[in-house]
């Protein structure tokens, strides 16, 4: 079987067992991942970029490793490869999971218990949540299922068919990392810097695609690329402006503002401005748009390697 159809056939089940089951509940390969990155930083960590870079090395190269060894001794078996495929990507996708946590603080807001929603908000970003109203929840509850739908499925699709398994399971150990170390905190602005630069570039294209898609598959296209094209570029991350522009317009919505995260208050750009304030219903909206963008994400992606393999063989062929 070609490459091309067993990344198709892999990661269309890999996609089928998160929508149905969500995440392994037990022994997840990325938690064994950040535990394995969690003991090479207890040995690494000096407050230098040079050691950062070297931890990120050993961790992200780890894994890619592994995974390019794991998929090269099931080459002879199509359905090993379909299979171990398909494994992958369940284990790096976390589409149902994103949506389950997102579902489970917008009920707590429409029963008006805040503080459930507080406590639950955590699980899905790191928002100071005492620092945060029924309105500000929300609001971070959007922005995050805009944002993870890049980081936890979108990004992993696009490496998968880039690069089979290594791609994917790649993307999720750099995306890992980036939450582990790669944010601005005294400890790890120089350690984490090499994190946070990889994951900028491994999450780019994914970001992109994220955004086009929630604008195709929203209920505003055009207020989605005016958002994108206008405010995108205010926001502090190269890969979250697109993605949240592209949502808040796409929603009618109005993302960004003052926020508190890791002990510091940052003010960021709005997004949409001419938008709505979340609502709480908006957060089932979300949902549902980031839904249909994975769908469509694994779409374009099957359909993208099967172009790619096809003009090459075409050219070997000519």
């Amino acid at each position: 079987m070609r490459a091309d159809r067993v990344f198709a056939y892999g990661a269309a089940a890999g996609l089928l067992g998160d929508l149905l089951l969500g995440d392994p509940r037990r022994g997840h390969p990325v938690a064994a991942f950040g535990r394995a990155a969690g003991a090479v930083e207890r040995v690494l960590w000096r407050d230098h970029r040079g050691w950062g870079a070297l931890h990120t090395a050993v961790c992200v190269g780890g894994a890619v490793s592994l995974a390019a060894v794991a998929d090269r001794s099931v080459r002879t078996s199509r359905i090993a490869s379909v299979a171990l495929t398909a494994a992958a990507t369940w284990s790096v996708v976390g589409g149902t999971s994103l949506g389950r946590e997102a579902r489970a603080i917008g009920g707590a807001l429409a029963a008006g218990d805040v503080e459930v929603a507080r406590e639950r908000l955590p699980h899905l970003c790191g928002r100071d949540p005492q620092a945060l109203d029924a309105d500000g929840i929300a609001r971070a509850v959007v922005e995050s299922v805009a944002e993870n739908t890049s980081d936890a499925v979108v990004g992993a699709l696009v490496w998968g068919a880039a690069a089979g398994v290594p791609g994917l399971v790649g993307f999720r150990a750099v995306n890992t990392l980036d939450a582990m170390v790669g944010h601005r905190s005294a400890k790890y602005r120089r350690y984490g810097w090499a994190s946070a630069r990889l994951d900028d570039v491994a999450g780019w294209p994914g970001a992109r695609l994220t955004a086009v898609l929630a604008a195709v598959a929203g209920s505003d296209p055009r207020g989605a690329v005016r958002a994108w094209r206008v405010d995108a570029v205010k926001h502090p991350s190269p890969n979250a402006g697109p993605v949240e522009a592209s949502f808040a317009g796409a929603l009618g919505v109005r993302l960004g503002g003052t926020l508190s995260y890791a002990g510091r208050v940052e003010h960021r750009p709005v997004l949409n401005g001419g938008g709505q304030a979340v609502e709480v219903g908006d957060i089932e909206r979300a949902v549902r748009l980031s839904r249909r963008v994975g769908l469509l994400a694994l779409g374009v992606s099957v359909a993208g390697r099967l172009l790619v393999n096809g003009l090459r063989a075409k050219g070997r062929t000519s």
